[in-house]
């Protein structure tokens, strides 16, 4: 007898990662997963639909979710059908980085307690992932004024962060297809760890923080690459992005 489809709620599935992952989940050949696939403006999602194909109505669904409204999170919950909710997807960047930081404090206790009920906690690393998001972020911000930013902040903003941003996502940036293929990968796996990077590439740079628990050489290396060894940078993402490192998606 097969076993019961697993309901997984996909946030932000208008575009990008969210979408490419609710069609592969959707397109399971085995037909595993009921998806709903949620977003904040059900205007948006004619592209999803039309990328679901006969999908649509069958495996997957589509929900208008809106996560920063506990209202919206509760009326969208209760319209789904069929069972409980399995997988939640849930330098200039300290903010961003420490939200980062708190899922990843905040799912490493939860694991331990949630082991004993067989339930299993996977946090999905990516890097750089290119969309049409990201391009459209980096394009407002390069054009953008700052008229209350000091001079320096302003300076390096520009002339380092910005550029090694743009030749970040444009050397080693994965597509959101990638990323959804770990994901679909680890959502299928029996055993899933607690981490998962999707870019072998970064794996170099990972290293630094594993070598030296107290985190100097890791914040050394980065300074000198953004500050001072640009070129270097540059001309290392570009030796990575030349496919002589075999990207690896695991598991196989």
């Amino acid at each position: 007898m097969a076993d019961a489809p697993r309901t997984v709620l996909i946030s932000g599935c208008s575009s990008g990662i969210g979408l490419e992952l609710a069609v592969q989940l959707a397109h399971d050949p085995r037909q595993r997963y009921q998806v709903v696939a949620t977003m904040r403006d059900l205007g948006k999602k004619g592209a999803l639909e039309a990328a679901a194909g006969e999908a649509l109505g069958q495996t997957l669904a589509v929900a208008q979710l809106d996560v920063c409204s506990d209202e919206s999170v509760a009326q969208c919950l209760s319209c789904i059908q069929g069972g409980e909710v399995d997988v939640l997807g849930v330098v200039f960047n300290e903010v961003y980085a420490a939200s980062k930081f708190a899922l990843e404090g905040f799912f490493e206790s939860l694991a331990v307690q949630l082991l004993q009920f067989n339930i299993f906690i996977t946090l999905v690393e990516p890097g750089p992932v290119v969309t049409d998001f990201e391009g459209k972020l980096l394009e407002q911000v390069s054009t953008a004024d700052f008229p209350d930013t000091d001079p320096d902040t302003l300076h390096y903003f520009r002339d380092f962060y910005l550029p090694a941003s743009r030749e970040l996502f444009r050397s080693v940036g994965q597509s959101p297809q990638d990323v959804a293929q770990v994901i679909v990968k680890v959502i299928s796996s029996p055993r899933p760890p607690l981490r998962r990077q999707t870019n072998a590439r970064y794996t170099p740079l990972a290293a630094l923080k594993a070598v030296d628990p107290s985190g100097s050489l890791y914040v050394r290396t980065s300074h000198r690459l953004l500050f001072r060894w640009t070129r270097f940078l540059n001309l290392g993402l570009r030796c990575l992005a030349c496919g002589c490192l075999r990207i690896r998606i695991w598991p196989r």
